[in-house]
């Protein structure tokens, strides 16, 4: 169950078996950056042994996990079995967080100037045209 055979097991690994993580190694930077608390306590190594019992607070992208620590990790498995692992006292909302300005991410290719910007299709069929010195096609004529 366990790397000594006691009841504990690295913070780093049971985090990665838990799936919070994709890797031990940004677990081991999480717990290393001294971002997780242990019970309450600090957590600045990733060698800390964890208990079943234990409360973990940690950051998880724009959310603070809180939770409980119900057994330790055999192995790595699917994502199923790792939600037994833990009992989540703050789960995330289901809401994503809005952008503070919706018209960041709303883009028109009609408003853009000619010349300014990525070339269009015709744009590079033209280019093409020019680079290679191939004929104009017959759909291609300008009138």
């Amino acid at each position: 169950m366990t790397d000594d055979g006691d009841d504990t097991q690295r913070l780093d690994k049971w985090l990665w078996c838990a799936r919070f993580f994709k890797t031990r190694g940004l677990a081991s930077k999480v717990l290393g950056a001294g971002h997780l608390r242990l019970s309450g306590k600090v957590v600045a190594k990733a060698h800390q042994r964890v208990r079943v019992g234990d409360v973990l607070t940690f950051p998880q992208g724009p959310h603070v996990r809180v939770v409980e620590v119900l057994s330790l990790a055999e192995r790595r498995g699917p994502a199923p079995e790792a939600r037994t692992l833990y009992n989540d006292l703050s789960p995330p909302s289901e809401r994503r967080p809005e952008p503070a300005d919706p018209t960041i991410f709303a883009t028109s290719g009609t408003n853009r100037d000619k010349g300014a910007g990525r070339p269009t299709k015709r744009d590079r069929r033209a280019i093409d045209r020019l680079m290679d010195g191939s004929p104009m096609d017959e759909g291609d004529e300008a009138g």
